[in-house]
C-alpha cells in the first residue's frame, strides 16, 4: 500500500488537483461562512446544514462513484495521480477532518450562544417535571405507534436501514434455557416524517428536544421484560450515484430504468456511518462486517447527529427578524423605465435578467399570458428542476389544455429531482402535452425556451436562453442571468435546437449558440488557443470566466497554455477548480478566485478578449468533462451593446468583491480575502441590489478588459490565511 508521505507528494506534484479534494476545499468555504461573526447564530445554523447536506451528497455520488471501481475491480486514477484504493484512504482521511471541524464549530463555538439567543437544545433530564410529562405524552400518542424494532439474529435476515435515517443500534440480554447469556442485536429507525425537534415555547425562551432523546428515554417501553445492554445512535450514507447505461429502447423502458435504480438508492452499497460516542464495539463490528466497511468509513459525531436538522430551528417563526433576508429583486431596468407592454418592448430590444437581483416575474408572466393567449400556436421548453407547485408546470399545463401545441423536454436524470419531473411528465402528457423523457445517452441541462405567437404582422418567435433553471423559488437564491428575446437569429438557432433534441435534425451551425455535446469544447478550447496567437502576436489578449466548476483537463491544458503564452486570465469558479493557478512555468499568469456567500453563484460567462473585440457567451454549461460528453448543454453569445456592458459590470464586481471572495493558491489551498482597515467594503450580494435598485445600470458603459485586469492585479487586500478559518490547524494544507 502506497505510503501516505507518498501519497501527499504525488498530489502536490500533480499538475491537476483532484476533483473530489477540490469539492472538500469548496464545502471548507462554505463553513467558513457558518462562523462568520456578522452572521445571526440562525443563518449560522443555516450553513451549517447546508455543509451537512452538501457533505451527504458528497458521499452517496463522489464517494459512491469511487466505490463502483472498488467493488467492481474497475482501475481509475484520480486527478492527483493516486489510484483507487490509495486515493480512498486519502479522501476518506480528509472527510473525516472536515467532519471534526464541523462538529468543533457546533459543539465548542455555536453552543454557548444558544441562550443569549433566546433557545436551548435540551435533553429529558434539564427539563422540568411537567414539561417531561408533557415529551412522554407526546411520545405515547404520537412516537411510539410509529416504532417498529427490527430484530437481526439467526433466524431472521439483516434490515433493510434507510439512507440518511437515525438509527438505534439495541442489543439486549437474553438468556439460554441452559441459562447461559447471549446478546441480540436489533434496530429502531425513527421516522423521517416526524420533526427533528419536540419543541417547548416558553415565554423567554424556546426548548428543543431532539427525537432521538425522547426515543432513547423511553426505548424500555419497546422492549418490555428484556434487559436493554447498550444503544447506540447511528445513521448511514448509501451510495446513490445512479449511472443509466447508453440503451436504444423505447422511451418507457427508459422511465422504468430511471424509477428502478430510484429504488436502489434507497437500498444501495453504504459508504459511510456516523454514530454517536461511546457506542457499542459489538453493534459497530457486525455493521462493518455485513457492509465490508473498516474504521476509514466510520464518523464519530458528538453533540449532535445530522446537522440538516439545524434548519427546523433556523426556520422557526420566532426568529425570522433575526435571520438575513435579502432585499426585494428589482424589475429589469429597461421594462421599469418602458411605459410599453413588455412583448413589445421585447419586440425592439433584448432584455436581460440577473437574478436573484432582477424578479423573475417577467419571465413567469410571460409565459403564463402565452397559456391564455389565443394567438399563441406553441411552446417548447427544456425543463431540468421544477420549484413545487411550479406556475411553470402549471402555464404548460393550462397551455396543453387549451390545444396549443406544446413540447416539454423533462430531464428525468436530474439528480434528486427525478421523481419529481417524473410525476410532474406524466401530469402533462395526460393533458395532451407532447414529453420527451430525456435523451437516453445525455442528460439535457440546457435551459431553453422557445414561444411562436400569430400576430397581425406574422409570426412572432420569443425566446429565452438561461444558465438557470426553470424554477420561481431558485431564482431567489441563485445568481443566474438569462436572455429575452424575438431576434430571429437566436429564434432561429432554438428552434434548430430544439429540431435536434426531439428528432433527427443535424444542424450543420449555430450562429449565435455553441452547443454540447456536438462541439463545445473544440469551440471554447479554440477560442483560448486564438487568445495565446494574439499574445505571440503582441496583440490585445486577455480572458474572464465565471463558472461553478472547472474540471475538463484539455480545457485546463489549453489554458496552461495560454498562460505559458502570456494571456492575462482571471477565473472565478465557486466550487470544483482541477487548475492550479499560479505554478512557476505552467500558469503563472491565471488567478483563481471562488466567491460563497448569501447567494449560490450559478450564472456563467466566457468573456475572451479577441484583439479589443470581445466575444462573450452565458449559458448552462460548466467546463466538465460530463458538460462537454455527456450533457445537451448551451452557451449564447451575447452581442447587443447594453447587454454585454451589463456582462461585463458582472465581471467586474465579482473581481471587486473582498468581502465574499476566498483567492486560489497553488497547492490547491484558499485564502480569504478581507477589506483593508479603511477600504470600502464590496459584497456583490449587496452592490449588485444598490445598483438595480438606483437603475444605474442603465447607464453603465462597456469595460475593457485593461480596465476588469487593472483591479484583479492591484494590490491585493488583506488575506486571511487557510489555516486561520475556525482556526484550523496547519494540515489543512494537505487538502
Amino acid at each position: 500500500m502506497i505510503s501516505k508521505e507518498r501519497a501527499s507528494s504525488l498530489i502536490r506534484k500533480s499538475n491537476y488537483i483532484s476533483r473530489d479534494l477540490s469539492w472538500l476545499k469548496f464545502n471548507l468555504r462554505v463553513l467558513d461562512q457558518a462562523q462568520d461573526p456578522r452572521r445571526s447564530i440562525f443563518d449560522q445554523f443555516k450553513f451549517l446544514a447546508i455543509t451537512a447536506s452538501n457533505l451527504d451528497e458528497f458521499f452517496m455520488i463522489r464517494v459512491g462513484s469511487l466505490y463502483n471501481y472498488l467493488d467492481y475491480n474497475k482501475e481509475r486514477t484520480d486527478y492527483s495521480g493516486l489510484r483507487e484504493k490509495p486515493f480512498r484512504i486519502m479522501l476518506l482521511r480528509e472527510s473525516h477532518y472536515f467532519f471534526q471541524l464541523q462538529n468543533r464549530l457546533f459543539s465548542e463555538a455555536m453552543w454557548s450562544k444558544f441562550k443569549e439567543n433566546g433557545f436551548v437544545i435540551s435533553h429529558i433530564h434539564e427539563l422540568e417535571k411537567d414539561q417531561q410529562e408533557e415529551v412522554s405524552d407526546y411520545f405515547l400518542k404520537t412516537v411510539f405507534p410509529m416504532l417498529t424494532p427490527m430484530a437481526y439474529d439467526n433466524y431472521r435476515t439483516f434490515p433493510i436501514l434507510m439512507n440518511k435515517t437515525l438509527i438505534f443500534g439495541v442489543i439486549t440480554k437474553a438468556l439460554s434455557k441452559k441459562g447461559k447469556e447471549s446478546h441480540k442485536l436489533s434496530f429502531v429507525q425513527i421516522p423521517q416524517n416526524l420533526p427533528r425537534f419536540y419543541e417547548i415555547d416558553l415565554e423567554d425562551e424556546i426548548h428543543f428536544i431532539p427525537i432521538e432523546e425522547i426515543i432513547r428515554w423511553k426505548l424500555h417501553k419497546l422492549y418490555r421484560n428484556v434487559d436493554i445492554v447498550s444503544t447506540s445512535l447511528f445513521r448511514v450514507t448509501r451510495n446513490g450515484d445512479i449511472t443509466v447505461e447508453e440503451s436504444d429502447d423505447m422511451e418507457d423502458d427508459f422511465i422504468d430504468e430511471i424509477k428502478s435504480n430510484l429504488k436502489t438508492r434507497k437500498t444501495g452499497r453504504v459508504v459511510r456511518i456516523e454514530v454517536e460516542t461511546n457506542y457499542s464495539e459489538e453493534m459497530m463490528d457486525i455493521l462493518k462486517e455485513k457492509w465490508i466497511l473498516d474504521e476509514d468509513n466510520v464518523f464519530v459525531s458528538d453533540k449532535l447527529m445530522d446537522f440538516t436538522g439545524l434548519f427546523q430551528i433556523a426556520g422557526h417563526a420566532e426568529f425570522s427578524d433575526l435571520v438575513a433576508k435579502a432585499p426585494l429583486p428589482q424589475q429589469p431596468f429597461n421594462l421599469t423605465k418602458s411605459q410599453e407592454n413588455p412583448l413589445e418592448y421585447l419586440k425592439q430590444k433584448d432584455i436581460l435578467l440577473h437574478h436573484p437581483y432582477n424578479s423573475i416575474e417577467p419571465l413567469l408572466q410571460l409565459l403564463e399570458k402565452a397559456a391564455e393567449d389565443p394567438n399563441v400556436l406553441s411552446i417548447k421548453m427544456t425543463i431540468y428542476r421544477l420549484a413545487r407547485n411550479s406556475r411553470v408546470s402549471n402555464a404548460l399545463l393550462k397551455a396543453a389544455e387549451s390545444g396549443k401545441n406544446v413540447s416539454a423536454l423533462f430531464e428525468l436524470k436530474a439528480r434528486f429531482d427525478e421523481e419529481n419531473n417524473i410525476r410532474e411528465a406524466e401530469r402533462l402528457q395526460k393533458a395532451g402535452c407532447f414529453v420527451i423523457h430525456g435523451i437516453s445517452r445525455y442528460k439535457t441541462h440546457t435551459k431553453l425556451l422557445l414561444i411562436v405567437r400569430k400576430e397581425p404582422q406574422g409570426v412572432v418567435r420569443y425566446a429565452h436562453l438561461s444558465s438557470g433553471n426553470y424554477n420561481e423559488s431558485t431564482a431567489r437564491l441563485y445568481t443566474d442571468i438569462s436572455l429575452l428575446t424575438t431576434n430571429e437569429v437566436y429564434c432561429q438557432d432554438v428552434s434548430e435546437f430544439f429540431n435536434a433534441i426531439t428528432g433527427h435534425s443535424q444542424p450543420a451551425f449555430y450562429q449565435r449558440l455553441i452547443t454540447a455535446p456536438k462541439d463545445m469544447r473544440n469551440t471554447l478550447i479554440g477560442l483560448v488557443h486564438q487568445e495565446a496567437e494574439n499574445a505571440k502576436k503582441g496583440l490585445n489578449s486577455g480572458i474572464v470566466i465565471k463558472i461553478n466548476s472547472l474540471e475538463d483537463r484539455l480545457l485546463i491544458d489549453e489554458l496552461y497554455a495560454a498562460s505559458q503564452a502570456g494571456v492575462k486570465i482571471h477565473l472565478i469558479v465557486r466550487g470544483i477548480c482541477c487548475l492550479r493557478p499560479r505554478r512557476k512555468d505552467l500558469s503563472e499568469n491565471i488567478t483563481v478566485r471562488s466567491i460563497v456567500g448569501d447567494f449560490l453563484e450559478h450564472s456563467r460567462i466566457f468573456y475572451f478578449q479577441n484583439e479589443g473585440s470581445p466575444k462573450i457567451y452565458a449559458g448552462s454549461a460548466d467546463a466538465m468533462v460530463r458538460s462537454f460528453d455527456r450533457r445537451i448543454e448551451s452557451l449564447f453569445e451575447i452581442v447587443d451593446k447594453p447587454l454585454r456592458a451589463q456582462v461585463m459590470t458582472i465581471l467586474d464586481y465579482n473581481l471587486r468583491d473582498n468581502i465574499n471572495s476566498y483567492l486560489m493558491q497553488e497547492n490547491g489551498s484558499y485564502l480569504k480575502i478581507k477589506p483593508k482597515e479603511g477600504q470600502v467594503h464590496f459584497s456583490i450580494h449587496q452592490e449588485f441590489f444598490n445598483l438595480y435598485e438606483k437603475g444605474e445600470i442603465a447607464s453603465v458603459e462597456s469595460l475593457t478588459f485593461e480596465q476588469l485586469d487593472a483591479f484583479a492585479i492591484e494590490e491585493k487586500p488583506s488575506i486571511v490565511k487557510e489555516e486561520e478559518l475556525l482556526n484550523l490547524p496547519k494540515e489543512i494544507d494537505e487538502l
